[in-house]
């Protein structure tokens, strides 16, 4: 093929063509440009408007008060703003944290810088199904215990974890509770009004979005407080200042109000299509599936291969767009640690990839890529590379 089939929905998606017709209308003179805190000229007021508009409409997908979102550049400022600002601002209460080993990068990495600023964290362990138990967390919570971090959708397996569980501990203990639904949001209904979760983060480019902004939910009825971690302005109640970038923000208020809109059929949809190709796949020798299939978001499967060499597997699927699942640095490709934190073996790990379907995906392409998938596999384990 000329161009590869794109399956890789759950790192970035392209923006719906209705979300670009907003976009644009907020980007040169002839639309509405004006700084959104500029409140003496139309151009600002009208700039203003949007982004209240917007608001709005990312807090109906979550079931939330307008007040209560607070527009960031992305999921990873918010999470960092979040579990850092909640941290510094409560640690004379106690500087015990909990987390899982499974959490994205742009939350594990918070942790351990503030493990080397005098914070102790604890990290729970999943089961081989990538699962993290409200039971865990219950046993781990302690008297000095303030904030607990634990993602909605894992983001390399799909697996949806106990959210409402792990709330109840959280409220019933009196700990704040953060959770990442970057990969939630959109594909699960979320209703901040029954499940008392303190502060949550989202970002616009996993539902259709711009890349580049995102939101935090804090609560404000009982207020939570959090330390703001940069500053410059009075923004966002000051909780996170700097100008508002309007085209960005109206363009993930629309797919918000698009996401809450189709949700329904488009999961169901997405389930069909996503069963229906593990269907053709589960019979390839050595195949094995990553995480909970029950519990599990709509669009996603997460596959090894056994006997096979990774870096040969990824080379040779080159007609598709897929994620390896590898956490990549300047100079090594390791496995996935979610894998291993899941007790997959590392040579199994490495031939790990992520095959995440999406808005645009068809069933026609859905068919050739689980005959393209099955072919290129029988190629490899016929020529029998070396692993590792």
């Amino acid at each position: 093929m000329n161009t590869p089939i794109y399956l890789d929905y759950m790192s970035t998606t392209p923006m719906d063509k209705r979300v670009v017709n907003e976009v644009v209308k907020y980007m040169d003179v002839d639309g509405c440009f004006g700084n959104p805190s500029s409140s003496t000229h139309r151009f600002g007021i009208q700039a203003s408007a949007a982004v209240e508009k917007a608001r709005k409409n990312v807090a109906k997908l979550i079931n939330a008060e307008p007040f209560e979102v607070f527009f960031t550049s992305g999921a990873t400022e918010s999470d960092n703003l979040a579990i850092r600002g909640a941290a510094l601002f409560h640690q004379r209460r106690g500087k015990h944290l909990i987390t899982s080993e499974i959490e994205h990068k742009a939350v594990l990495d918070v942790f351990r810088q503030l493990e080397r600023e005098g914070f102790e964290v604890t990290y729970l362990k999943p089961d081989e199904n990538g699962l993290v138990s409200a039971s865990s967390l219950s046993e781990a919570i302690r008297d000095d215990t303030i904030l607990v971090s634990l993602m909605y959708v894992n983001n390399e397996i799909g697996t949806i974890q106990d959210v409402e569980g792990y709330a109840a501990i959280t409220s019933a203990s009196g700990v704040l509770l953060h959770v990442d639904a970057s990969q939630a949001a959109g594909k699960l209904p979320i209703d901040l009004k029954k499940i008392p979760i303190d502060l949550l983060s989202l970002t616009a480019h996993k539902i259709y979005g711009p890349k580049g902004v995102g939101a935090l939910y804090i609560k404000q009825k009982p207020k939570v407080r959090i330390q703001p971690v940069i500053f410059g302005g009075g923004q966002e109640q000051g909780v996170r200042p700097g100008t508002l970038p309007t085209h960005q923000i109206v363009g993930f208020g629309e797919a918000c109000k698009l996401a809450l809109n189709e949700m329904g059929e488009e999961q169901d949809r997405l389930v069909k299509l996503r069963n229906k190709l593990w269907l053709q796949l589960k019979n390839i020798e050595g195949i094995r599936l990553n995480g909970d299939l029950e519990n599990r978001i709509g669009n996603n499967l997460n596959v090894c291969f056994e006997g096979l060499n990774g870096e040969s597997l990824i080379f040779a699927l080159k007609d598709i767009a897929v994620s390896s699942g590898s956490a990549c640095t300047s100079s090594t490709v390791e496995p996935s640690y979610v894998l291993r934190a899941m007790g997959v073996p590392d040579l199994l790990a490495d031939t790990a990839i992520r095959i995440s379907i999406g808005r645009f995906t068809t069933e026609e392409e859905v068919d050739y890529c689980a005959q393209y998938i099955q072919n290129t596999v029988k190629w490899l384990q016929e020529i029998g590379l070396p692993k590792g």
